[in-house]
């Protein structure tokens, strides 16, 4: 077996703390689409690499955590300038699924994952857009968080669609994920302890979930409910998730033709299968033929602020089932894709603050049950997850 699992793009990237403090101790590896002093970010792509300089200084969230004691250890590989959500390198290789071999890593985030997944490293920084951190902490078996969307600072970040782009996480366990967090994100903790009122299941995205993911969830959801003296089922979307799901495929393709326009005609790099029918795609989309999907993420966003607000939690699964196995084509890893993006969408379309937990689904293989707060909640949904949810894992040993 490969120790390094194929997760880094550059092992030889490493800087030592700046100061001491309460990431002492911890490394971390890093995705490969952030600025590092001396160093070009390449974003999973060797066109990208080669027409791109080094970087003058570190990104926001890297100055951060080396000022907080934490050691880089490590760049990570990535999907082609993050567009995916499979983890398949063409140009480098597909990270290795530590907890599900033989079965993709999920990306964009996917070395990230791996790194933390196979103990390469305490914790990871990766991007989600999409759900690139979210779908590659599922299947890896690991904690990750999509953040309010600006919850943490993107300086020196390689942008994919900014209105969407976050700066996530990942962690083997929930205290780590926290310990991030309180280093990361600028929000005031004062009410992190005021305990949620009210958790709403997402029932229509649970729908999705196959046969043997929703019998791996169902001991799982009855502990998690019997935190909650308010329960409720609900329909996320009544006109069904699909309207949302393009509506956030429509807005990120237009953002990323605007980032990436110029590069792309310029520089007419090699992209692997997939990615380059995406960039393809997204060349055809015109702003002002699409007002409609920006009216839905205004909806959206206004309905899941008030159904959420300070006090309530909505659990959905991450993924629709395990990992799919390497090197699938054809229809059946297109509708998994769909489905994914399915539930990722909600979050992104929000903006809000979205953790998923590991838990094993069929055949040993890690699937994730996540909860999404309200905006700027991160800290108190980081705060519980490591408290309440975890305590149950660990009694139904699912954790």
């Amino acid at each position: 077996m490969d120790k390094s699992w194929k997760a880094y793009a550059n092992e030889k990237v490493v800087f030592e703390p700046l100061a001491e403090g309460s990431l002492s101790g911890k490394t971390f590896a890093v995705k490969d689409v952030f600025d590092i002093a001396g160093h070009t970010p390449g974003a999973g792509n060797p066109d990208w690499l080669r027409t791109h300089e080094p970087s003058a200084r570190h990104a926001d969230v890297i100055n951060r955590l080396l000022s907080s004691g934490a050691r880089l250890a490590g760049t990570t590989i990535t999907d082609e300038i993050m567009y995916s959500i499979n983890g398949e390198n063409a140009h480098y290789g597909t990270p290795m699924n530590p907890k599900a071999p033989g079965r993709i890593p999920g990306g964009s985030s996917s070395g990230s994952a791996v790194a933390v997944s196979a103990g390469l490293a305490d914790f990871a920084i990766g991007t989600d857009t999409g759900g690139s951190v979210r779908v590659p902490s599922a299947y890896c078996g690991i904690y990750g968080i999509r953040p309010t969307h600006g919850a943490v600072a993107a300086g020196g970040l390689i942008p994919l669609a900014p209105s969407f782009d976050t700066v996530g996480w990942m962690a083997q366990d929930a205290i780590t994920l926290l310990d991030v967090g309180r280093v990361l994100l600028e929000q005031d903790s004062a009410n992190s302890e005021k305990p949620f009122s009210k958790l709403l299941h997402a029932q229509d995205l649970w729908s999705l979930v196959d046969e043997h993911s929703s019998a791996a969830v169902v001991p799982y959801l009855q502990a998690i409910n019997e935190l909650f003296e308010q329960k409720e089922d609900v329909l996320v979307s009544a006109d069904g998730l699909r309207d949302w799901m393009n509506a956030f495929r429509t807005i990120q393709g237009i953002e990323i033709w605007n980032e990436h326009r110029d590069w792309i005609t310029r520089v007419k790099p090699a992209f692997g299968q997939g990615i380059a029918e995406r960039f393809a795609w997204a060349s055809t989309l015109k702003k002002e033929e699409h007002s409609e999907a920006y009216l839905l993420r205004e909806s959206v966003r206004v309905k899941m602020e008030e159904w959420l607000g300070e006090d309530t939690l909505l659990v959905v699964p991450t993924v629709p089932a395990i990992a799919p196995l390497l090197n699938m084509t054809g229809a059946e890893v297109e509708r998994r894709r769909v489905q994914t993006l399915e539930m990722s969408c909600v979050a992104g379309l929000a903006g809000l603050p979205q953790v998923t937990v590991p838990i094993k689904g069929e055949l040993g293989c890690p699937i994730g049950i996540s909860f999404i707060a309200g905006r700027n909640q991160d800290m108190r949904l980081l705060e519980w997850v490591a408290s309440g949810a975890v305590t149950n894992m660990k009694q139904l040993n699912l954790g």
